[in-house]
């Protein structure tokens, strides 16, 4: 599995590169042809520096990337503010069993986005609810439902 991240983040950092040198080109910023860029990359330490540190950036992606929040609260008391604040951050419920819910990114760019790393999984570990999964996801949704229950104990 964190392999398999690592591939992707990297895969995903190549085509960021490329987009931006074809944007660099069609825009007429670049100050070389596209055959002076690559000449220029395969011949040069640029090169050699820009793939280390993709790699780097891609190998320490899992472990900064992927994070476990834990919110105060009872999933079975506070389901529907679970529910509402990752249908809020554009999550939606995938699967259930055994007491874990799993959401995952709602539409083909949000998904696409993270990579196909979506899924967020939700679960009660002692008196507070874990979540566990990507950051950007985690961290949306940790901040929206720690609102919604403080909002909810606040009324009671």
């Amino acid at each position: 599995m964190y392999m398999l991240r690592s591939l992707k983040y990297f895969i995903a950092m190549l085509l960021l590169c490329a987009a931006l040198m074809a944007l660099m080109f069609l825009s007429g910023t670049s100050a070389l042809t596209p055959e002076e860029t690559l000449y220029v990359m395969f011949h040069s330490t640029r090169f050699l520096g820009l793939f280390i540190a993709l790699v780097v950036l891609a190998a320490l992606y899992p472990r900064f990337g992927f994070v476990c929040r834990e919110i105060e609260g009872d999933v079975e008391l506070n389901r529907t503010q679970i529910v509402n604040a990752f249908k809020s951050a554009g999550f939606s419920l995938h699967s259930e069993s055994d007491g874990v819910l799993r959401f995952r990114a709602d539409g083909f760019l949000h998904r696409l986005l993270l990579l196909y790393e979506d899924e967020i999984a939700v679960s009660q570990h002692g008196e507070r609810i874990r979540l566990d999964g990507i950051r950007r996801g985690v961290a949306r949704v940790a901040y929206r439902l720690d609102s919604y229950i403080r909002t909810i104990n606040r009324n009671e």
